[in-house]
């Protein structure tokens, strides 16, 4: 084989490479969504089994982080990537690493549920409080991952500012079940836990918000963290 097609099947190996990461990423993304779904379906429907399942699924998006981290070694040690393709290693293991903390509070919705259901049978308090705030944060990861797949800079922005709306249906709910505690704390266990789960659905919109920080890092090679949204809209939307 002359060196042009020795270069041209490297190449080509390369973006097999590439691409089998992404689907995997895309294939994490699907679980740790399935997750949330069935840990808010859970919680509102006051499922014991469901939960159960949801608090010990974990492992599947565990071996998946790791997978794809070892993949994302090897191709860093064996391609040494130029600028573009070593920015996509970068967000990957980013992504991937809030994806599997994402896994991780579903896991804690699932067990909080479980919990909450031994100490009533009937629907938790505050269920339409926190079927709008669940309903949020799963969006807000689906669109994410979205964005993430079709490296869209303007959707991943739009999608972060959304975080805005899910802390206020947070600290709403948090106020209420507060001012409950003091009303009746014979509820005191209940109403913690109810907290945890609303706690849990909240960082999902955090790591959500994160993957849409990783979208612009991947395409614009800007890291945002810590930035303005003022400044970040006048620099990058709809460029």
């Amino acid at each position: 084989m002359d060196k042009l097609h020795l270069d041209q099947h490297i190449s080509h190996q390369f973006n097999k490479e590439l691409e089998d990461i992404r689907n995997k990423v895309l294939k994490m993304g699907g679980l740790v969504e399935q997750q949330v779904t069935d840990g808010l379906t859970a919680l509102l429907e006051a499922d014991a089994d469901l939960a159960d399942v949801v608090a010990h699924k974990d492992f599947e998006i565990n071996q998946l982080e790791v997978e794809i981290d070892e993949e994302c070694t090897h191709v860093l040690a064996r391609r040494q990537p130029a600028a573009s393709d070593l920015r996509l290693m970068v967000t990957v293991i980013k992504v991937i690493t809030d994806l599997e903390r994402i896994g991780d509070e579903a896991e804690k919705l699932g067990r909080f549920t479980r919990d909450l259901t031994a100490l009533s049978s009937e629907l938790p308090s505050y269920r339409k409080e926190l079927r709008h705030l669940g309903e949020l944060v799963k969006s807000m990861l689906h669109d994410s991952l979205d964005a993430f797949a079709r490296m869209d800079v303007d959707a991943a922005l739009r999608i972060a500012q959304r975080d805005e709306d899910v802390n206020r249906e947070y600290e709403t709910l948090e106020r209420l079940l507060a001012t409950h505690l003091v009303e009746d704390p014979r509820q005191v266990s209940k109403l913690f836990k109810i907290t945890w789960c609303a706690r849990a659905l909240e960082r999902v919109g955090d790591h959500s918000v994160n993957i849409c920080e990783y979208v612009v890092y991947l395409v614009k090679g800007k890291d945002i963290r810590h930035t303005s949204f003022d400044q970040i809209k006048s620099e990058f939307m709809n460029q």
